[in-house]
């Protein structure tokens, strides 16, 4: 048991003893005591001086003294009016590090057999574009928070739905075909998910000059639109994908396999792998099934036109299109297919789909739509809903080209990082170099973006991730590599880094205070699982990174001439070590031995 719940227990007890009061866990509230007061933990009185009849000073006093002769953990405390701040004994402080030294996977808890199995949909790409910079958000929240709920104690499968099917897709191949001259990766010596992504964009910039000449011949935007012939040949390219046209399904086949291995070398880069992926073109004809037994069961209506429908009104929503008229499918019906695909695969206790709040409303709606299909968990699917981010110049547009390609962000980052500790890697090989540089920038790009809540919107900075100084990814990686240092060099001296010297030894306030704080990592983690919050533990490293700098500047540790107190600095240092790197972990970033 923590010393949180101890001193809960103890004040729930003592209240009972004082004042007959029956509290429970949700009314004691032990808090950590703010840094301009005396003490460690809080305890605010005032829920309690109805039934103790006295003023708050008289009840904070005598809950205090009731701990002080009760409870070990409690060695002093001070009342200022109605809160109680508790000082923990020195004693507890020890025998707590103890226990987070004899851990190896401290705030961490392994699946039960019986624990929950939970599936994380990100990523989601399509195969008409590269990977951008809201890619590069959406990946590292999913990594981070498959991770954080796998270490809460559950089965964790990560999955990636490609949407590898649709007119933006019929829009990269049809403008190949007219305008690719047979181009290939090899030919272009371009990765394969950048060559289509060019067509993409190659299809738009011939769209917008044939609107442009049909509004000038007289048309309305939306008329000429409407006229487009490239646009009217992508949607027909589109029917006939769907028919099974061999040669519209070859070429699609083809120009997929190209953007899949470009996907697969920046999954890798980043750090990114999924347990499953499912792919639209696999999951809109179990969606279609889906909607068409719902149509039968009276659970959907189809309008004179053909197309099928879901009437929302009774939600406060409105009707939701499912099958169009010519029988292709739209976004709902696939995501439709899918849920029935993972379910009938993993028989999953919960389902978290990481998406933009752009799609709030879509989720609201197949939330709805799955529970009435009778989807076990589709009424409570979680839809983890983040912020857009952008660059200090502004919005990115795929369709005009203009956004932050992933491959050159991260090569962009690595570079950055290499020049930001060149001074640092002087006397490493040029390969123990490399491997430092991408680790710190990776661990920049990584940090800056998940330190941030998540339902903001954020602007990414580079200039500002790579900053040895500050609430930064490389802040907290030099610190782990400067205590790594400090181990190896004890162990070079013949010092133990485990072991905790066998008698009391006094222990000062900024001790106490790390201490307290790595005792904090459980319920950090728990939280953060709570919560659906990654920045929760990038935050808690930060500030545990901060707290031991101020340590290191103040105390001496090596040359601490006091065995007994060399000891403990050495052991506190190694799980300061270890509550980083698992921190650090959790958020998908690696730390470097040297640094």
């Amino acid at each position: 048991m923590n010393i949180e719940s101890r001193i809960q227990k103890a004040a729930i007890e003592g209240l009972k003893h004082l004042y007959s009061i029956d509290a429970n866990e949700s009314n004691v509230q032990v808090l950590k005591t703010k840094r301009e007061f005396q003490g460690h933990y809080t305890i605010a009185v005032f829920p309690f001086l109805r039934q103790s009849r006295k003023s708050p000073e008289a009840t904070a006093t005598e809950l205090g003294e009731y701990l002080v002769a009760n409870e070990a953990a409690v060695s002093a405390f001070n009342v200022i009016k109605g809160f109680l701040n508790l000082t923990v004994s020195p004693a507890c402080w020890t025998e707590l590090l103890a226990g987070i030294n004899d851990d190896p996977h401290y705030g961490i808890t392994p699946p039960a057999a019986d624990a929950q199995t939970v599936m994380v949909e990100f990523s989601s790409p399509n195969t008409n574009k590269p990977l951008h910079l809201g890619h590069v958000r959406n990946n590292l929240l999913g990594v981070a928070l498959s991770n954080i709920i796998a270490a809460n104690g559950n089965h964790v499968i990560k999955t990636n739905i490609v949407n590898d099917r649709g007119v933006h897709i019929c829009k990269s191949m049809l403008a190949w075909l007219k305008y690719g001259n047979g181009e290939t990766p090899e030919s272009s010596h371009k990765k394969g998910d950048h060559l289509i992504g060019d067509y993409y964009v190659a299809f738009d910039k011939h769209y917008k000059a044939e609107v442009a000449d049909l509004m000038a011949s007289g048309m309305t935007k939306e008329e000429a639109e409407a006229a487009s012939p490239l646009m009217k040949e992508a949607r027909e390219m589109l029917v006939r994908w769907e028919a099974g046209d061999k040669d519209v399904r070859d070429l699609w086949s083809k120009m997929n396999g190209w953007v899949y291995a470009g996907f697969d070398e920046t999954y890798k880069m980043m750090g990114v792998s999924f347990d499953k992926i499912y792919y639209e073109s696999q999951t809109y004809l179990v969606g279609k099934a889906k909607v068409l037994e719902g149509l039968d069961k009276g659970i959907f209506y189809r309008k004179d036109d053909g197309s099928v429908w879901a009437d929302l009104t009774d939600e406060g929503l409105d009707h939701k299109l499912l099958l169009r008229s010519d029988g292709t499918s739209v976004y709902m019906t696939q995501d439709i297919g899918t849920a029935k695909m993972r379910y009938d695969d993993y028989k999953i206790d919960k389902m978290v789909y990481v998406v933009g709040n752009e799609q709030n409303y879509h989720f609201q709606v197949l939330s709805i739509l799955l529970d009435r299909l009778g989807i076990a968990w589709g009424r409570h699917l979680v839809h983890f809903s983040y912020g857009m981010v952008e660059l200090p110049e502004g919005k990115m547009k795929s369709r005009e080209g203009t956004v932050v390609d992933a491959d050159d962000l991260i090569a962009k980052m690595i570079d950055t990082a290499r020049e930001a500790a060149s001074d640092r890697l002087d006397g490493c090989s040029k390969e123990e170099a490399d491997d430092i540089a991408r680790i710190v920038g990776l661990g920049a790009l990584k940090y800056f973006i998940l330190k941030v809540d998540a339902t903001k919107n954020m602007t990414f900075n580079p200039k500002e991730s790579i900053d040895f100084n500050g609430n930064t990814g490389p802040f907290i990686q030099y610190t782990y590599a400067r205590i790594r240092s400090v181990l190896r060099k004890a162990a070079e001296l013949g010092l133990a880094t485990d072991q905790l010297p066998s008698c009391d030894v006094p222990l000062t306030a900024k001790e106490e205070s790390l201490i307290q704080m790595l005792s904090e990592f459980a319920a950090v983690v728990r939280q953060a699982g709570v919560d659906y919050n990654p920045s929760a533990i990038a935050n808690y490293a930060y500030d545990l990174v901060k707290e031991y700098n101020q340590f290191y500047h103040d105390f001496s540790i090596l040359r601490e001439e006091d065995a007994n107190v060399r000891a403990l600095r050495l052991v506190l240092s190694s799980n300061v070590c270890k509550i980083i790197k698992e921190a650090m972990s959790l958020l998908g970033i690696e730390v470097p031995e040297r640094m």
